[in-house]
């Protein structure tokens, strides 16, 4: 991302708030994902980050960040868009940690900016649906 966004790595200090609950956070590799994963670990949880495959570098650094803070982090890639995606993300979550407290729908698809709606594919339609409304129907039922 530019510019890096502060995720609270040197600023935010846990009150165990959330001790030994379990948390998912989609889109958690990076941005407010990452930076809620970091607080929810400081405030005492463990978390489940799901994000894009191609960015396993992100979510490497969110889950040191979220270890460095005492808890585990469970790393699920995929992509959201598919209901099966989403079903791993739960089952995963539970077969890990036995349970699920928190879901945390932040994960989002934005294309690139259009200069005219008719710009706008009917792919690109589906998809941004697909994961940024259907997702959430899907992680949450």
């Amino acid at each position: 991302m530019e510019p890096q966004p502060d995720s609270g790595e040197d600023s935010y200090v846990g009150h165990d708030k959330l001790k030994d609950k379990i948390a998912i956070i989609t889109g958690g590799d990076s941005g407010i994902g990452r930076a809620v994963a970091l607080a929810f670990a400081r405030e005492g949880a463990d978390v489940a980050i799901s994000y894009l495959p191609e960015e396993e570098e992100d979510a490497n650094q969110t889950e040191k960040l979220v270890e460095s803070a005492g808890r585990k982090c469970l790393k699920i890639p995929g992509d959201l868009a598919t209901e099966d995606q989403c079903i791993n993300v739960i089952n995963k979550t539970v077969d890990t940690f036995g349970r699920i407290d928190i879901l945390v729908n932040n994960a989002a698809y934005q294309g690139k900016a259009v200069s005219n709606f008719e710009d706008i594919t009917y792919e690109r339609a589906l998809k941004t649906f697909r994961v940024n409304i259907l997702a959430v129907f899907a992680l949450t039922r």
